[in-house]
């Protein structure tokens, strides 16, 4: 094995593991948030109130995060990531509605760092024709960390309560940020001391996407994808705790679910970096991610517990298993040097769909007590995204794109 590809394996691993605390510790409240639920008494609509204030804090600090990324290293930004993250987890445990709703900035904060510090990362030892498929490895942390706390947290919470599981999720991403110390010289080798922090980042990061038709299609298939990805993470298990499962079986189903995205997310990325454009392949994950979202919406107390898995297996196969395309896709446009902050101006489109279609869903759940409209309501976005990325590119973006 050359020192090149073990160091990209080195990365790799690294990243992975990273990204699987994010997810964690990210999606663990709205996980078990049945429990948190009816201990404090808390209307399920709160639910969208609360991911959509980490949707703001994952908006701020993605804008932002660029020149820190820069300047620190991606490896010194994914270890303030995951203290962000220990820090909110211990404040939701608390149970004091003040600060559940500050563990949602706090941990949103850390979960927006992460992708953009590993992409960072990871861009400076990918092989670019393989891009697509690495980057894809490397995401199936997102729905590894779901997976966990999908099977972790419920049981957990039932044996020894939502705050212990909480705190217990806190004290792992603390002892892997000072694990991550070790691969500092390597991994932050190229950070720029001399770079500072200006407010105009917020808007450099924000704007540069929008500078190209390609960053611009890819902005707002990240707004489709990640809000709706938001919706499903945070509300199907409230959904099916609703048609009458137990929170167990919830998560199982839940877990199954997010255990198809893991092989799912590494086929796309393979057919992205080998036969599929990645615009092709994305807008196949669109309109199958509008099918599926429409099915979910049209559950009842009567489907088959099977079925109910089947569907929602198609749904994460779709709209948990699009990153690495999409990540590849913007560090490959990205200026150079500049990976971080390009794919920080990507997300930030997503944040903003992972802000809005929440809330959305928790105004149509408020006004008709319907959780099937609001899933399919808040799949027809990814159906324009589809329908757009389906079609042939502007013959100035394709010439732009074959020259690259």
């Amino acid at each position: 094995m050359s020192g090149e590809t073990g160091l990209m394996l080195l990365a790799l691993g690294t990243m992975f593991v990273q990204q699987t605390f994010a997810s964690l510790g990210r999606s663990l409240p709205t996980v078990i948030a049945p429990a948190i639920i009816t201990d404090l008494r808390l209307d399920a609509a709160w639910v969208g109130v609360y991911v959509s204030l980490i949707a703001v804090s994952a908006l701020m600090f993605q804008l932002g995060c660029g020149s820190f990324i820069i300047r620190y290293g991606a490896l010194r930004m994914s270890q303030v990531a995951l203290l962000l993250l220990a820090g909110g987890l211990a404040a939701a445990s608390t149970g004091v509605v003040a600060l559940l709703a500050l563990s949602a900035i706090i941990g949103g904060g850390g979960s927006a760092i992460s992708t953009p510090a590993s992409s960072h990362l990871l861009g400076r030892y990918s092989p670019p024709n393989y891009a697509p498929l690495i980057f894809s490895v490397k995401q199936t942390a997102v729905p590894a960390g779901l997976l966990l706390a999908g099977l972790l947290g419920p049981a957990l919470t039932l044996s020894a309560g939502w705050s212990a599981t909480l705190n217990l999720a806190a004290a792992g991403c603390i002892l892997y940020a000072f694990m991550l110390q070790r691969s500092r010289a390597e991994f932050d080798a190229d950070r720029v001391p001399s770079r500072r922090f200006h407010v105009s980042d917020f808007r450099t990061t924000f704007t540069s996407v929008l500078a190209t038709s390609e960053l611009r299609n890819l902005s707002m298939a990240c707004f489709a994808f990640n809000g709706l990805q938001t919706v499903f993470t945070s509300y199907f298990i409230i959904y099916l705790v609703v048609l009458g499962y137990g929170l167990e079986l919830a998560g199982v189903v839940f877990s199954a679910a997010m255990f198809i995205a893991v092989p799912c997310r590494i086929l796309w990325g393979w057919l992205g970096s080998t036969s599929i454009s990645p615009r092709h392949m994305m807008g196949g994950l669109a309109l199958g991610m509008a099918g599926s979202t429409l099915l979910v919406g049209l559950y009842g107390p009567l489907w088959p517990v099977l079925i109910v898995g089947f569907v929602a297996s198609c749904l994460s196969a779709t709209a948990m298993s699009w990153h690495g395309v999409l990540l590849a896709e913007a560090a490959r446009l990205a200026p150079a040097g500049m990976r971080g902050m390009a794919t920080g101006g990507v997300l930030s489109f997503g944040q903003l769909g992972g802000l809005l279609l929440p809330l959305v869903y928790s105004g149509l759940l408020y006004l008709t007590e319907s959780h099937g409209l609001g899933f399919a309501v808040c799949g027809a976005p990814a159906l324009l995204v589809g329908v757009l990325l389906m079609r042939p590119p502007s013959q100035g973006a394709a010439t732009a794109s074959r020259s690259e």
